[in-house]
């Protein structure tokens, strides 16, 4: 069996705040540097989800609205795949695009 690993390191400033996010994986020999991380990982033992949210002190608001909203949208495209609901997923993304007009990121319709 194959596996792959993907690794994060955070950099923190004197009160613990992240102002670095490095992560490479196995399969590329890059390593990339970002300014947020969002992981989610599905307990099933408690059955419940744990949520690691991380961003460097350097993302900028507005960046953080895009990049919320695209991951609301990620999240409509991988449900869909996951679980064939595709009119939930159709709603999800209607909700995304409302988020997206409230926030100006995209034009009113």
């Amino acid at each position: 069996m194959k596996t792959s690993e993907i690794k994060f390191t955070v950099s923190l400033d004197e009160n613990n705040l992240p102002v670095k996010i490095d992560w490479n994986a196995t399969d590329t020999d890059e390593q990339s540097t970002s300014k947020s991380v969002m992981i989610a990982l599905w307990d099933a033992k408690e059955n419940n989800t744990l949520r690691i949210d991380l961003w460097t002190k350097d993302m900028m608001v507005d960046e953080m609205k895009v990049f919320y909203h695209q991951c609301l949208l990620s999240m409509a495209d991988s449900f869909d795949r996951a679980t064939g609901e595709t009119e939930a997923a159709k709603d999800m993304r209607a909700f995304a695009m409302q988020f997206g007009e409230k926030l100006n990121l995209i034009k009113k319709k």
